[in-house]
């Protein structure tokens, strides 16, 4: 009983655990020097990096499920392995709909980071904070504004 536990917890170790595509690969955090511009030349570049490589990965993604999907296209004459098959290829064609939708987010964030206007709130203006935007690289709102939002959402939700 023993060995079917350690075998099990062998194989589920062994496992290669997937890339979540909503998260991007792991980048060293921006540290601001004392009396550092916010938004600056090096932290604009700092974040069109992290941005650009976000996408990258998304996009690679998007032809690996092309390529996925080319090579999945048989014709199953088992009517259970054709609606797995369905099954599986809606949500493969979901996870892409919200990766593209992410990707032209980031496509935005870098536009505003060309027009100088990345880092800011859309809403009031203030500084988003660059632990913020290292958290989420897409944000368009400061925390408060973003509270507020989700708030008044709920709200509406309530109604």
């Amino acid at each position: 009983m023993a060995d079917n536990a350690s075998q099990a917890a062998d194989l589920s170790a062994s496992k290669v655990q997937p890339k979540n595509p909503h998260q991007y690969t792991a980048f060293v955090p921006y540290e601001p020097k004392p009396g550092e511009d916010y938004m600056n030349a090096a932290q604009t570049a700092h974040f069109q990096k992290i941005l650009e490589d976000w996408r990258g990965e998304l996009m690679e993604e998007v032809d690996r499920t092309v390529q996925h999907m080319q090579m999945e296209n048989v014709n199953y004459s088992d009517p259970n392995d054709r609606a797995s098959l369905e099954t599986d290829m809606g949500l493969e064609l979901r996870a892409r709909d919200r990766e593209r939708k992410l990707i032209r987010k980031i496509t935005q964030a870098l536009g505003r980071i060309k027009e100088g206007e990345y880092g800011y709130c859309e809403s009031c203006g203030v500084e988003i904070g660059l632990r913020r935007l290292e958290a989420r690289p897409t944000a368009t709102l400061c925390i408060d504004c973003k509270t507020l939002e989700e708030k008044r959402e709920k709200q509406m939700a309530q109604d």
